[in-house]
Parts: structure tokens; sequence; C-alpha cells
């Protein structure tokens, strides 16, 4: 049997429980997912020299890390070659441009330290997305810095989130596309603090005088993003689930941000979207895989991965919530890993657009409960490979791991070389 002929007769499968697969591939088509630049460097950038800190860690040492904007936009574009489906870039600001003996501290950046981005986004036809880099830098005083007590340090990482609303807009303004700038701070205490409150209040502030900054609500979309806790900031997170959502609610324009690695681990971020959705009208997400905690794994093609697509797409939230990915493991090839993770959501939503949620839905609310967990583990065993094999080939992907190939021959020609 061809390939087309698998594709027909599960095309056919899937008719029979009211799916369309034609339309599912063509919608999936047009969704929009950032893809983050950081996967290629190990959450390096290129403004400065020190460790990582933050909270966050990087584990692994597989050779090929990319060390210049250039090779890291190449590593990016073997990366792009081989995902099926519409991309946005996801940048940090510790990745601005520096021309030869040029240097902006962040507080000072500008729009014309990412215009080498820009061309690269615009030439491959893809939007941008932003971040502010609250980490990694001689100024994180004490492990703080928007929430810092130290009104000289808070100042200057208040400028540079105004700084990042700026060039947020100037993504937009180049790209056509609406920018995604997304604040999140590691700002926290490795024990029990004395005042919870205070560094709350001073995180507060900060991010309204970020905001005060004009900018224009259709082309830029501030999010704020929590975190349950990081290393070194075991006891207390100053931007907590509760601090972010009840910011958000209360700042019109502003979106809640959600990363699944950033909750305990038995909260699942499935059950968190419909419940945002009912009062938001958009929300963004940060897509990772946490293993016993923030771990930042490659995303993976699991249970909760599809249960948040699934989330998405029944409760008609594809125009709805900003998706992003977001993972560094530097313990295997770093462009695989960009690919693998991509291409692994993606499959989870082209899964999620064929599944039947209305039939499922009605068996739910007439209490067929034996009948409903009967077709979901029908679904289970339908042949989905055959539906992504199709989309792939129209979107001139390999469907299989033949482009692992790929990945091979460009780390021995290049990666090899670093």
């Amino acid at each position: 049997m061809t390939n087309k002929e698998r594709y027909e007769s599960a095309k056919e499968m899937y008719k029979g429980i009211g799916i369309d697969t034609d339309a599912a591939i063509a919608k999936l088509k047009n969704i929009p997912v950032s893809l983050h630049c950081w996967q290629g460097d190990d959450v390096t950038g290129f403004d400065h020299e020190g460790p990582l800190t933050g909270g966050i860690q990087t584990t692994g040492n597989y050779p090929g890390k990319a060390r210049t904007p250039q090779e890291l936009m190449d590593d990016m574009d073997q990366a792009i070659r081989l995902m099926p489906g519409k991309k946005k870039l996801n940048l940090h600001a510790c990745y601005a441009i520096f021309e030869k003996g040029e240097y902006a501290d962040r507080d000072k950046l500008e729009p014309k330290h990412f215009a080498k981005w820009v061309e690269f986004a615009r030439e491959r036809n893809m939007g941008i997305d932003f971040n502010p880099t609250f980490f990694s830098h001689g100024k994180v005083k004490d492990s703080l810095t928007l929430s810092s007590p130290d009104e000289a340090t808070r100042k200057f990482w208040i400028d540079h989130g105004k700084a990042c609303i700026r060039i947020s807009e100037y993504f937009a303004r180049e790209t056509g596309v609406p920018c995604v700038m997304n604040i999140w701070i590691g700002d926290g205490y490795k024990d029990v603090p004395a005042d919870r409150m205070g560094p709350r209040m001073r995180y507060k502030d900060s991010i309204e005088q970020i905001l005060s900054e004009p900018y224009d609500r259709n082309l830029v979309k501030p999010c704020v993003e929590s975190k349950v806790f990081g290393i070194g900031v075991e006891s207390y997170t100053v931007g907590s689930g509760e601090f972010t959502l009840s910011f958000a609610a209360t700042h019109e324009g502003c979106l809640p941000l959600m990363d699944n690695g950033h909750y305990h681990p038995t909260e699942v971020v499935s059950d968190k979207i419909p419940a945002l959705l009912c009062y938001y009208p958009e929300i963004a997400l940060h897509i990772t895989r946490p293993v016993r905690w923030d771990s930042d794994h490659v995303v993976l093609f699991d249970d909760e991965t599809r249960e948040m697509a699934k989330e998405i797409v029944r409760c008609e939230g594809l125009d709805r919530v900003y998706m992003a990915l977001d993972y560094f493991d530097a313990s295997i090839n770093r462009v695989a890993a960009w690919t693998v993770g991509f291409r692994s959501w993606q499959k989870a939503l082209l899964s999620a657009l064929c599944t039947p949620n209305e039939a499922l839905r009605g068996l739910q609310e007439e209490n067929c409960l034996t009948e409903l967990m009967i077709m979901q583990e029908e679904l289970k065993t339908y042949p989905f490979g055959d539906i992504w094999a199709e989309y792939c080939r129209q979107c001139g992907v390999p469907a299989d791991k033949s482009w692992f190939e790929d990945i091979e021959k460009y780390e021995a020609e290049a990666l090899m070389h670093r």
C-alpha cells in the first residue's frame, strides 16, 4: 500500500467519527508556534561571558554549541528545514547582536541591536516574540532584579524592560506580526523570608512602570510568567502563580503566561488552560517537559503534551493562545533537540484537531461515562501516523526519522568543527 493509499484509508476511518482530516491539516498549516533561539547555545546569548543564573540550569556538554550569531542562525535554519508548520522566532534580549567595537548594556538596548534578527525573520516569513533577560548579568543583586530593595538596581531593570517594549514594537512593525513580550524574573530567596509582600509590591510597581512605556496594544502583547521555585530560590519566588495571574487580571492588555514546567509536579497546565480561557481573552504558553522539576527537557509527544493541545483545540483557543517552545538540553545534539520538540508539538496539535471533541463532550454531558472511556481508548489506536505523514508530505519535510540523517550530516560537516 502506498503512502497515498494509506492516507486515504485513514481519512475514511476518521470520517467515520466525524473528522475531516484534510481540514485538520489545512488548519494546522496556519497556526504559528514560536521557536526559541536559546536551545542552540544553552541560554548563553551574546552580551556576557558569565554563568547562567536566575535559578535555571542547562546540563550536558554535547559538542557543537553555537558560539556566534551566524552559527546560531545556521543551526536554526537546519532545524527549521525539518519542521512542518508555521513558525515564529523567539528571542531573549541577551541575544542582541553588536557590531565590532559596539556594546550597549541591557538598559540601553535599541532596535538596531536586533536588526539582523529582523532580517533573518523576514527572509523566512516569521514573526518575532521577545523576552527581557532578567538574569545572567552583573546587576542581578542578591538574586533580585525588579523586586530589589536597592532602587538603583531596580531602576536598571525597569529601564531594561522599557527598552524591550520599544524593541518588541519594532519587531511587530517590521514583520507585520504581533510580538508577545514575556516578563519573567528569577527573583526569590533560598530560605524562609521575613517579608513576602514587600518584594511583590516592588515587583508590581516595576512591571507597571515598564508597561507605562507607550506601545501599540495591537502590536505588543505583554505577558507575566510565574514560577514555583528555582535553584537557589527554593523557599520563595516573588513572581508566584497567584501574583502573575492577579496582575494580568487587573491590568488591561497584560496576558498571563504559563510555562508547564513552572508548577508543582502534581499540577498540570492542561487543566489550567480551560480555567484561564473562561476569564482571559488571550493567554500565552511556554511548552516544555518537566521531569520532577523545571528541568526543561525536550518536548515529546507524551500524555501531558497531548492533553495541553487537546484543551487548546476543544476550547476553540487556537486564535486565543500564543504558543512557544521553551526547553534547553545540552546533553544531545541541539539541532535535533529543536527538531524533536517542534515536531512533537505539531503532532500534538494535529492529533487534537483529529479528535471528535463534540461527540466526546456529548457523551460526558449525557453521563455516558463508560462509552466515553471506551471511545477515548479506541482513539489511541487510530491510524494517526498516516495523517501525520500526509501533513509532513504537504509541508515538504520527512515524516519518519529519516530527517535525522540530515542532522548527522550537519553535525559531521559543521558542528564537530567548533
